[in-house]
């Protein structure tokens, strides 16, 4: 899905259409709320002495006051070359290099496919599914695993676990499991990857 807007080389791609406005819509608060345009915060950020994304984001929290989302924006402007959105196929390959982990991915894949009106949205970081807003992501863990998480709470299946306060994916995946293989993508997951879809 291409990024919608007059410069959508700033909105990442892999977006439902009502997350591209919510991008959109902290682009434009950007500069009201803070007194700096993107570009200067731009600026800023290239200043960092950090080169992780999450301590680049920590580090524009901590001084200069920037909420985690509008970090998130003025990061992928700043650092494009590590913050793209729009290029799936290298990300996935990047970050699915176990062939074990891949297997569960691609288990997972065909269970989402089950789904309509489904947005891809492949991270640096995770894989994640949406579809209004997000319902589901997973990343590769080591050991060959992958781990998971849903839209729903912990006590919609007696497998998940609570979300991990440490997980970069979105606050509204709440409950997660750990996949040791393409086979544990049952009937169960099923069940979970349809409540998430119905609740996003």
């Amino acid at each position: 899905m291409a990024a919608s807007g007059s410069d959508a080389s700033d909105k990442p791609t892999g977006l439902t259409e009502r997350q591209q406005k919510w991008f959109a819509s902290v682009q434009a608060s950007l500069e009201r709320d803070t007194g700096k345009t993107l570009d200067e915060w731009v600026a800023i950020a290239r200043t960092c002495p950090h080169d992780k994304p999450r301590a680049r984001s920590d580090w524009l929290r901590e001084h200069h006051g920037l909420g985690v989302n509008r970090a998130a924006h003025v990061l992928s402007v700043a650092f494009p070359s590590e913050m793209r959105w729009d290029d799936a196929g290298p990300l996935r390959a990047a970050l699915w290099k176990d062939p074990a982990s891949e297997a569960i991915l691609q288990a997972l894949e065909k269970a989402v496919a089950k789904l309509p009106d489904v947005t891809l949205g492949q991270r640096k970081t995770y894989t994640a599914w949406s579809r209004k807003v997000q319902m589901a992501a997973t990343r590769p863990i080591k050991g060959g695993h992958a781990l998971v998480g849903f839209a729903v709470l912990p006590d919609a299946d007696p497998r998940l676990s609570p979300r991990g306060k440490s997980e970069s994916w979105g606050d509204r995946l709440k409950g997660q499991i750990l996949l040791t293989s393409p086979d544990q993508v049952d009937g169960s997951v099923d069940a979970l990857l349809k409540q998430a879809w119905e609740r996003s």
